[in-house]
């Protein structure tokens, strides 16, 4: 059965309806990067008992999107994250952006959100072309091209071919953060899992990871709540 999708209370919720044949009862999950609702239920599972479960959980669905960040325009005066730092956003009359202090200068003729956005993929293909290097280099694998994407679904990805991509947006995080998906990514160049061998080489290569890990899990979605093109 194709999802479906409903109207829950008023103002209305927008629930996405997703049936499962590996499902063995109702879950619900809110996506903290755009607050989408989708509602998972077993093939067999009765409209009406869906529809009563939802709204049982109407007020903690109602709380749980009253607690995610808002979205932000990325526009002159607003701070943005920036290797574990923040940094202003201002307009000035000059042709190449550039940190100063803690501001983040972008040319004044043009889109500042563009302009800032260009900025930071920039940083973030130099910061992680050294890092990819450095921890390919302790693993003894060759890493193929690296890839910068905006991609909301995850923070970096390792082909078969040994192609990686990433996230730029890492380079809003703390270092740390973007170091240990980095090395997370080129452990897959000797482990294309996540088996317990994998994670050995994770651990070999930085061996804190489990704090950087946790980073990503608790406030990465808040990355992607800055509006390059408002």
């Amino acid at each position: 059965m194709a999802d479906t999708e409903t109207a829950l209370g008023d103002p209305p919720l927008q629930v996405l309806w997703r049936r499962s044949a590996r499902a063995r009862r109702l879950s619900l999950r809110v996506s903290r990067l755009d607050g989408r609702i989708t509602l998972t239920l077993p093939k067999s599972a009765p409209a009406r008992t869906a529809e009563a479960f939802l709204q049982e959980r109407e007020a903690w669905l109602r709380q749980v999107l009253a607690d995610l960040p808002l979205p932000c325009d990325v526009v002159p005066g607003v701070l943005l994250p920036y290797q574990g730092t923040t940094l202003r956003l201002c307009a000035e009359p000059l042709r190449q952006p550039r940190i100063e202090g803690d501001s983040l200068l972008v040319p004044r003729r043009g889109a500042a959100g563009r302009s800032a956005r260009a900025f930071l993929q920039l940083r973030a293909r130099d910061r992680l072309v050294e890092r990819v290097s450095y921890h390919a280099s302790a693993l003894g694998r060759p890493a193929g091209r690296i890839a910068l994407r905006d991609t909301r679904s995850r923070w970096g990805s390792c082909s078969a071919a040994g192609d990686l991509m990433f996230s730029w947006r890492l380079i809003m995080a703390p270092p740390e953060v973007l170091d240990y998906v980095a090395a997370h990514e080129v452990a897959h160049l000797a482990q294309m899992n996540h088996s317990p061998a994998f994670w050995a080489e994770v651990r070999r290569l930085v061996p804190g990871y489990a704090a950087p890990r946790r980073w990503l899990r608790e406030h990465g979605s808040t990355l992607h709540r800055f509006r390059f093109d408002p």
